[in-house]
C-alpha cells in the first residue's frame, strides 16, 4: 500500500514536471507545432494518412497477410477459398478473419465485390484499425510525457518506414499491435491515474486470442501490475480469471462453430510453435537477430533517437517491456520482423521524446540542464533532425510499398480482371508456395493449384515447393504427366521461367504478360519478374 502510493506520487510528479515544461516550450514554439492539438483533429489526420498509406501499399510482404485472414474470410462468405495447413492443425482462431468476413459480406450485399474493392477494401479496413492505434499512441504519449512529446511521437509513428510499409496490411500482428497500444493506455502500472484495468485486461485477452504469443507482452505487464497493486487478490481472482475465461470461452465457441468440433487453439499453437519448434521449418536466425538486425532495421534512422529518449526519459518500465519482448522472442529459432511489431510504437514514442526535447528552452524535458551547447539552436536542430528522418524514411517507405515485390500483387490483379472477362479457365502457380494472393483477390471460383509446403513430420523430407526449386525441369515434367487437361495459365518467376521455357513451349504455352517484381535478391535468388504463360490450345481446365 505504501509502495503503491510512493510509485503514484513519483509518477505524477514526473508527469507534471514534463507537462509544465512542455507547456512552457509550446508557448515559445512556432504555431505549426499545434497542428494536432485537437484530439478529433489528431484522429482525423491519422485516419486520412493511414487510408492514403493503404492505397500506396501495392507490394507483397508476408503470405499471412493474405492467406490467414482475407483468404479465410473469403471462404466463409463466398464459399470458396483455400485453408492452409495451419487451419487443418487447428492452430489459428477464426476471430481475426471474422473481421474481414464482415467486410466481404457488406461488399457482397452492396454489389461492390469487384476486383478493385476485393484487393483494396481489406487494407482500407485495416487502415481504420491502424489509425486507432496511432491515436492511442498519441494519447499514451500525452499521458506519460505530455502533449508536446505526443506530437513528436506521432510524427515518428507516421513517418517510420516500417510502420508505413507494414501497418496497413491485413496480418494479425497489426491488430495485435493496435490492441497492445490501446491496452497499455489503460493499465495502472503504466499510467497510475488509470482506473480502467478491466478494460485493459479485455483488450489484452483479445490480443492473446488473436495471437497467443501476445501473452509474452502481458506476462511482463501483468507481473508489474501484480507487484505494485494494492488489491492483488481482486486483480487475480476477480479480474484476470473471469475476463480470461470469458474471452477464451467465447473464442472457443466461435472456433467450435467454424471448425465443426471443439478446438483449443492456444494449446495447439503452444504445442506446435514452442514444444515442437514447428516454426523452425520455415527457417531460423541466430539468437541475437532481433537485437543486431531485426529491430534496428525496423527503427532504421530512428534508432539513435529512441535510444537517447530511453536514457533521457528514464521510463524504465516501458523500456523493460521492449527488452523483455525482444529477449523472449530471441529464444525462438524462427524469427520475423512482424513478431516484434507490437513494441515498435513504444520505441518510436521514445524517439518522439528526444525530438521534443530539442526545444528553444535551455532545459530538457526532465527538468535538468540541457546537454546541448547553448550556442546551438535546439529549435534549428529539431527541424534539421525531423527533415533528416523524413529524407531517410520516406524513400525507403515508398520503395518498399510501391516497388519491391510488387509482381505478386500485380499478377493477381491482372488475372482477376481476365477471369472476370472469362479469359481464365484454370491457373497453376509454379513458384514457391504462397508467393501470391489467392482466391480473395481473384474472386472467381476457378480451379487453381499452387505448390504445397505443409511441414512434414520428417524435416529432412523436402516438400513440394522445395522439390520444385531444387529441380524445376524434372518437377514440372513429372507434374505434367499427371495432368488430365492442361491449366489455361501458368504463373512463375523469371528465374525458373528461363529454365522451363522449352518445357512450356513444348506444351503449347506462350508468354502473354510479364510483371516487374524486384531489383534485388528475394529469398534464394533474384526474382526480377513474374511471368504469365497462356495455353494456346485445349480447354484449359484441370
Amino acid at each position: 500500500m505504501k509502495q503503491r502510493r510512493n510509485v503514484g506520487i513519483s509518477s505524477h510528479k514526473c508527469r507534471n514536471e514534463n507537462s509544465d515544461l512542455s507547456q512552457r516550450v509550446e508557448e515559445r514554439s512556432p504555431s505549426n507545432d499545434h497542428i494536432f492539438l485537437s484530439p478529433n483533429r489528431v484522429f482525423t489526420v491519422c485516419l486520412a494518412m493511414r487510408m492514403a498509406n493503404s492505397l500506396l501499399v501495392q507490394t507483397y510482404f508476408n503470405p499471412d497477410e493474405h492467406w490467414q485472414a482475407p483468404e479465410v474470410a473469403h471462404r466463409i462468405i463466398f464459399g470458396y477459398g483455400h485453408l492452409t495447413w495451419e487451419w487443418k492443425k487447428g492452430i489459428r482462431s477464426y476471430l481475426h478473419p471474422m473481421l474481414f468476413a464482415l467486410l466481404y459480406k457488406v461488399l457482397s450485399l452492396l454489389g461492390l465485390d469487384t476486383p478493385w474493392f476485393m484487393m483494396r477494401a481489406p487494407r482500407l479496413l485495416q487502415s481504420i484499425v491502424s489509425a486507432i492505434g496511432d491515436f492511442y499512441l498519441f494519447k499514451l504519449s500525452t499521458a506519460v510525457f505530455g502533449v508536446h512529446v505526443a506530437h513528436w511521437a506521432l510524427f515518428s509513428q507516421l513517418t517510420n518506414w516500417f510502420m508505413f510499409f507494414c501497418f496497413t496490411r491485413t496480418s494479425s500482428n497489426n491488430l495485435e499491435t493496435v490492441l497492445t497500444t490501446v491496452s497499455l493506455y489503460y493499465w495502472p502500472c503504466v499510467l497510475v491515474s488509470s482506473n480502467k484495468r478491466k478494460w485493459a485486461l479485455v483488450l489484452a485477452a483479445l490480443s492473446c486470442a488473436i495471437r497467443p504469443t501476445s501473452a509474452i507482452t502481458w506476462l511482463y505487464v501483468g507481473l508489474i501490475e501484480l507487484f505494485i497493486a494494492q488489491d492483488r487478490l481482486k486483480f487475480v481472482f476477480l479480474e484476470i480469471a473471469p475476463i480470461g475465461i470469458l474471452v477464451l470461452g467465447l473464442t472457443c465457441v466461435l472456433d467450435r462453430v467454424m471448425y465443426g468440433s471443439w478446438i483449443l487453439v492456444p494449446l495447439n499453437f503452444l504445442k506446435f510453435n514452442f514444444l515442437s519448434s514447428g516454426g523452425d521449418y520455415y527457417g531460423t536466425h541466430p539468437w541475437h537477430w532481433y537485437f543486431t538486425q531485426g529491430f534496428p532495421v525496423m527503427l532504421f534512422t530512428f534508432l539513435p533517437f529512441s535510444v537517447m529518449g530511453i536514457i533521457l526519459s528514464r521510463q524504465w518500465k516501458l523500456f523493460g517491456l521492449i527488452a523483455w519482448v525482444l529477449g523472449l522472442y530471441s529464444l525462438l529459432g524462427h524469427k520475423e520482423f512482424r513478431f516484434v511489431l507490437p513494441v515498435l510504437p513504444i520505441a518510436l514514442m521514445f524517439s518522439g521524446y528526444t525530438l521534443a526535447s530539442l526545444s528553444n528552452s535551455p532545459d530538457s524535458l526532465d527538468g535538468k540542464r540541457s546537454r546541448f551547447p547553448k550556442s546551438c539552436s535546439k529549435f534549428f536542430l529539431k527541424r534539421r533532425f525531423a527533415a533528416f528522418l523524413l529524407v531517410t524514411n520516406l524513400p525507403m517507405a515508398l520503395y518498399m510499398s510501391l516497388v519491391h515485390q510488387r509482381g505478386s500483387e500485380d499478377v493477381m490483379k491482372y488475372l482477376s480482371q481476365e477471369a472476370l472477362d472469362g479469359k481464365v479457365k484454370s491457373v497453376l502457380f509454379l513458384m514457391p508456395c504462397h508467393s501470391t494472393p489467392y482466391y480473395s483477390v481473384l474472386h472467381q471460383n476457378l480451379p487453381m493449384r499452387f505448390l504445397d509446403c505443409t511441414p512434414s513430420e520428417d524435416r529432412e523430407t523436402p516438400d513440394e515447393s522445395d522439390r520444385y526449386m531444387m529441380d524445376p525441369i524434372g518437377f514440372a515434367t513429372e507434374m505434367a504427366k499427371n495432368w488430365t487437361s492442361s491449366p489455361s495459365h501458368i504463373v512463375l518467376f523469371d528465374s525458373e521461367e528461363r529454365l522451363l521455357r522449352e518445357f512450356l513451349n513444348s506444351h503449347s504455352y506462350i508468354e502473354i504478360r510479364r510483371f516487374f517484381h524486384a531489383h534485388f535478391e528475394v529469398d534464394r535468388h533474384l526474382q526480377a519478374s513474374v511471368v504469365v504463360y497462356n495455353l494456346t490450345s485445349r480447354d484449359g481446365s484441370f
